[in-house]
């Protein structure tokens, strides 16, 4: 039924809560893996801030920060060094989640562009039968001024997609 699904990972916990339910359908249909890293680049200047998000990653979400502190904030920017730092790091994101897919077929991607129009496009060459990805469960002023990658994919996407959202730990 799912021979080919593909993972969209930034390597951050909303990304990751969509893990379990990657393998388990891989497990499940025998099928291959996709791990892709989209980087966004479809911001001026993205990875501009000068500080890694910590757990969070640089993400999909349009919120780009550069991993070693030289952009702006600290002085010279090179926007072909910055990207190179973005592709590196999701070079590493996908083969660590390579890794969390032991005994199942896996690819691996780190693309440019869009995001949710970059996961969209590798969907469809690479004839995707399903998608599964989190969220970053991010709710009002924050998903509307940020937008949802997840959100375009479930709506415009031509293969279903599964969407896990990420749980926050902590009382309630």
């Amino acid at each position: 039924m799912y021979e080919k699904i593909l993972y969209p990972t930034d390597g951050s916990p909303g990304a990751n809560a969509a893990l379990d339910h990657a393998q388990s359908l891989a497990a499940t249909y025998s099928s291959e893996v996709h791990v892709l890293y989209a980087i966004d680049t479809t911001h001026d200047g993205f990875g501009m801030v000068g500080e890694r998000r910590g757990d969070d990653g640089p993400g999909m979400s349009g919120e780009h920060h550069e991993l070693d502190n030289t952009g702006m904030v600290g002085g010279h920017f090179d926007p072909d060094e910055q990207h190179e730092s973005f592709k590196q790091y999701g070079k590493e994101v996908v083969t660590e989640t390579e890794q969390q897919f032991e005994g199942i077929e896996t690819v691996t991607a780190v693309e440019s562009g869009d995001p949710h129009e970059t996961i969209l496009k590798y969907a469809d060459t690479y004839d995707i039968d399903l998608i599964v990805m989190g969220t970053h469960g991010r709710t009002g002023v924050d998903k509307y001024l940020l937008g949802s990658v997840t959100e375009k994919i479930v709506r415009t996407s031509d293969v279903p997609v599964v969407t896990v959202r990420r749980v926050e730990s902590g009382p309630k």
